[in-house]
């Protein structure tokens, strides 16, 4: 699974993350450093469990948590229509 950007979506970094606005809906979100950091790794077409585990990759335990984290991010962000599979 790739993910990309919908085409009415644009992204600004933040001090504190990512900001995602719809340019469509003229709704945005804030994603937290760790999500912003998710996306980008997803976005470079990381698959979820790639990207979970360079998320961890300095606390393997953690991996099984993180990969539940990214699954999460990846639903809310298709759910809002903020991203698209390609």
């Amino acid at each position: 699974m790739t993910l990309a950007l919908a085409r009415t979506v644009i992204t600004t970094d933040t001090e504190a993350g990512l900001v995602l606005l719809d340019e469509h809906s003229g709704r945005y979100w804030h994603l937290n450093g760790s999500g912003a950091v998710t996306l980008r790794l997803l976005l470079d077409g990381r698959s979820p469990e790639e990207a979970a585990a360079e998320l961890t990759r300095n606390a393997p335990d953690a991996a099984p948590r993180a990969l539940a984290d990214v699954r999460r991010l990846v639903a809310a962000l298709g759910k809002a229509h903020l991203v698209v599979t390609v």
